[in-house]
């Protein structure tokens, strides 16, 4: 088993493989984790560890790049995560790479990453100014029948959109043409349907690409004919341009 050790950053929300990551960096923690990611050399990935914060969890009083300015801020890497901070996090995560990192006159970040890889959270160190991880690098393994799931799921999403672009009384861009390789498809589709974080997490954590695709098509089934039967559900991003892994 071959592992990594990365600064990890916790989230309240799940990254998938492919998508986007803007980050907004406050916490000293994350500053301190950014200002040792640009001592790489730009033409080397500056990868570090995502992972979604376990539902019930304390969380830190200020949430990553999101700052309270009324909390009493708790203090070191761990802070807000308890006394064992791997029971805090889900075990499955994904490796993102900064390809931007700006840092502001008054020591904030502003951060664009994209994720590249799942990866299993085998231990969390809490020694140094920021947390990191021991990771294990997961493969992709397509599974039965994978091209065919992504066919079915790129109908079946499409026929999302246009339900929740109605829902609003919104027209649909269709721009842009969706992607037909089946683990881009699953990681997409997770990413853009309106779903809550615990859900996201098992689609990130599915044995195979068939098996997400498989979960995704009957979720997308399920989310289109509740919005067809309660057309007043709010509208997201998602229907007011084309989606896109850029």
């Amino acid at each position: 088993m071959t592992t990594v050790q990365l600064p990890l950053f916790p989230l309240n929300s799940v990254l998938f493989p492919g998508l986007v990551l803007p980050l907004n960096i406050f916490e000293e923690r994350y500053r301190a984790m950014m200002r040792e990611l640009l001592k790489t050399p730009e033409e080397d990935p500056r990868r570090f560890a995502v992972v979604a914060i376990r539902d019930g969890h304390e969380v830190a009083t200020t949430a990553p790049g999101m700052p309270d300015q009324t909390a009493v801020p708790q203090r070191g890497p761990a802070a807000g995560f308890g006394e064992d901070p791997l029971k805090a996090f889900q075990g499955i995560g994904c490796i993102a790479d900064a390809a931007t990192i700006r840092e502001r006159a008054d020591g904030t970040f502003e951060v664009l990453a994209t994720g590249t890889t799942r990866a299993r959270l085998l231990s969390v160190d809490a020694s140094g100014p920021y947390l990191t991880a021991e990771l294990e690098e997961l493969p992709e393994d397509p599974g039965d029948e994978a091209g065919a799931l992504a066919e079915g799921v790129l109908r079946a999403f499409r026929q999302y959109q246009k339900r929740l672009a109605g829902a609003r009384e919104r027209s649909l861009s269709t721009g842009a043409d969706l992607p037909d390789e089946p683990s881009v498809v699953s990681y997409l589709v997770a990413a853009a349907m309106m779903l809550d974080t615990p859900t996201k997490q098992r689609l990130l954590q599915a044995p195979d690409t068939a098996s997400r695709l498989r979960d995704e098509l009957k979720l997308l089934r399920s989310e289109t004919s509740i919005i067809r039967t309660l057309p007043s559900l709010p509208a997201s991003e998602l229907t007011r341009g084309p989606t896109s892994l850029n």
